[in-house]
């Protein structure tokens, strides 16, 4: 189809551009490490996991794997990201939601070190976030390698959360125009909502923001130009829900009890009405991955950056 907007082969040419980095990084002693840690059995997040731990192989990437029991107290877990904190070898970690419903899942994500946050979820990350002190990333035109090189990275810049700036790039991958465009985003989530919100408004679009309290959702969704949906609730946005010409992007993940993956939007119905789509999978989700990688990559250049006048040279 034409109008399919195609997660996978961006990924693919960011992952190229992180391997180029991490080589580069290798070359002078230093290997990239991610920490990535599952508490539980969550089939989604264990997916999330295997995916990851592949996509790492591919970049030339160490994976460290971290994985505690459904029982593991909040003091076990935080006892295992602190040792990620101060281990020189990982460059950035990434804790899979949702943990377990006994743990405070703020507070871990909290804990993590904001120069190792590389999934920018954490308080630090968000707030510079919605600060616009991170924005500027939104509208680097050069590789991030490049950026690094010829103009160091000051230490306060932090990590956009990687699904909704996957979007923004995606979107940005196909030409997508975003300035003075009607957006509307369903679900306002701390991981995807309302950092998604906040980057299309740094672009210049007008956002509405729906959840589970708003009153006739249809009356919002077709009025929108560019149409986000991240609530993990299968078929949520059908054909009649979405005006002729709009950009639907799917960040909803659901596992049928058949084992198949699907999103919130109604395929079917839709991309017969949208311009563009994306599909589920293989439209967001290979694009996160590969967010992750290139915050990890860059973690690892700005710590060498800090502590290397060599690098500067």
């Amino acid at each position: 189809m034409k109008n399919i907007l195609d997660g996978k082969k961006l990924a693919d040419s960011i992952k190229a551009d992180v391997r180029i980095e991490v080589e580069a990084l290798n070359r002078i002693g230093v290997d990239v490490g991610l920490a990535i840690m599952l508490v539980g059995d969550n089939p989604a997040s264990n997916q999330y996991f295997q995916a990851t731990l592949s996509a790492c192989k591919r970049v030339g990437m160490t994976a460290y794997e971290f994985r505690l029991p459904k029982t593991a107290s909040v003091n076990e877990i935080l006892n295992v990201v602190h040792g990620i904190n101060i281990d020189e070898r990982i460059s950035g970690l990434l804790v899979l939601m949702p943990l377990p419903s006994q743990i405070n899942a703020r507070r871990v994500i909290n804990s993590i070190s904001p120069e190792k946050d590389v999934d920018g979820l954490g308080a630090i990350s968000v707030g510079r976030l919605a600060a616009d002190e991170s924005t500027f990333q939104l509208f680097m035109e050069s590789s991030q390698g490049e950026i690094l090189r010829s103009k160091g990275m000051h230490p306060s810049w932090s990590f956009l959360p990687c699904t909704p700036y996957g979007v923004i790039r995606l979107l940005k991958s196909y030409q997508v125009k975003i300035k003075g465009r009607n957006v509307v985003i369903i679900g306002k989530s701390l991981a995807v909502g309302k950092p998604l919100a906040n980057m299309f408004l740094v672009k210049e679009a007008t956002v509405t923001v729906c959840h589970r309290e708003t009153q006739d959702l249809a009356s919002f969704t077709r009025q929108a130009d560019i149409l986000c949906s991240a609530t993990g609730r299968a078929g949520l946005i059908t054909g009649d829900m979405v005006k002729k010409g709009a950009i639907v992007v799917d960040i909803g993940i659901n596992i049928l009890k058949n084992g198949d993956i699907t999103g919130d939007v109604d395929f079917g119905s839709v991309s017969k009405k949208a311009s563009m789509i994306t599909p589920v999978p293989g439209g967001v989700g290979p694009v996160t991955i590969a967010m992750l990688l290139e915050n990890t990559v860059r973690s690892a250049q700005r710590n060498e950056l800090l502590n290397s006048p060599l690098m500067m040279a």
